[in-house]
């Protein structure tokens, strides 16, 4: 990956999404849309009622043969996107549970998948059951093909806005990504998968109705989204199949705890919880960390020795590598 090319790309397209939110009247994210769907469609402007006029469909265009030049590798296409949207993200004031999943953490999540899928030439499946703007599905599946797996990714995401950005992105970098608009708590027209990956949003469920179908349901309030999303995600996992799912720190010590745990008892193998570093947050409260599930199976049985491990940074090479060789060394000797 060539980062000066990427900083250039990056000024050219933020040129180009910016004149296009001046021009149309739109947000940011919609000019984004817009930017990239024209990218995809040739690199021409969509003009429709003399909109965007004609000196910003000039100025655009040539703006995209200059990116074009630059000769993009899939990679640095999904990088550009990513450190665009961070951008926008600073104006256009999303909630936290809306913001994108930084690289590090996709990149362990490509790692995971790598040592848990024992037959490299066996097509993958990955559900991402909560998308957004899509970041960690499309850095998981770009990057095990750039490793030589065969990956197919589906996405489901309720917000419109999110999911538009996800499919752009998705035809952006070639990748045929299937994306669903729904609520993710109902029933999803999807066959199941070897893998899913969430960075699931933290929140209450307001649908008390919809929320008692699931074992982890409150009775005494609104249920946790967090809590019913993992239930629901492994509803989607084949048998022997793992859920890798970015969740708060303190996830087992909430009120609303227990009911997570005795689903986790009785449902799936709870095999792994890797602490993020602490760097990666701004508080201890948003602190994270992965938690490894498996479901049950032929071949699954339970971890001896559940992997419990707090990562100190990812910004040094030493700690990222013991961490890998740790896991590679538990792996052996548990799964």
């Amino acid at each position: 990956m060539n980062p000066e090319k990427i900083e250039t790309a990056f000024s050219l397209m933020e040129e180009a999404i910016i004149t296009l939110q001046q021009s149309l009247g739109t947000s940011f994210f919609d000019a984004y849309i817009e930017n990239t769907e024209n990218l995809v469609d040739n690199a021409k402007v969509r003009v429709i009622d003399q909109q965007p006029n004609a000196a910003a469909v000039e100025k655009v265009e040539a703006l995209y043969q200059e990116i074009l030049a630059l000769g993009l590798e899939k990679e640095e296409w999904r990088k550009l996107t990513q450190l665009i949207l961070l951008k926008g993200s600073m104006s256009e004031n999303l909630q936290p549970n809306h913001q994108l999943t930084p690289d590090s953490i996709g990149f362990l999540f490509v790692f995971l998948i790598e040592q848990l899928t024992l037959k490299k030439e066996q097509p993958i499946s990955i559900l991402d059951v909560t998308v957004g703007m899509g970041n960690l599905l499309l850095t998981t599946i770009i990057n095990l093909q750039a490793a030589n797996y065969s990956v197919k990714g589906i996405g489901v995401d309720n917000d419109e806005t999110l999911l538009a950005i996800a499919a752009a992105d998705s035809l952006l970098v070639g990748e045929e990504v299937k994306l669903f608009h729904q609520d993710s708590l109902q029933d999803l027209l999807v066959d199941p998968v070897d893998y899913v990956v969430s960075d699931l949003p933290v929140g209450y469920y307001p649908n008390d109705q919809q929320a008692e179908k699931f074992m982890t349901h409150s009775e005494k309030e609104h249920s946790y989204a967090h809590h019913l999303l993992i239930e629901q995600a492994m509803n989607y996992v084949k048998s022997d199949g793992f859920g890798l799912f970015l969740v708060p720190s303190n996830f087992l010590e909430t009120e609303q705890g227990p009911l997570l745990q005795k689903w986790l008892k009785d449902e799936v193998f709870l095999q792994g919880i890797i602490q993020l570093p602490d760097e990666l947050f701004k508080s201890e409260h948003s602190r994270k960390s992965i938690l490894l599930l498996q479901k049950k199976g032929e071949t699954a049985e339970q971890a001896e020795k559940v992997l419990l491990v707090h990562l100190p940074s990812l910004k040094n090479p030493t700690n990222v590598t013991e961490f890998f060789k740790k896991f590679e060394d538990w792996k052996s000797s548990n799964l």
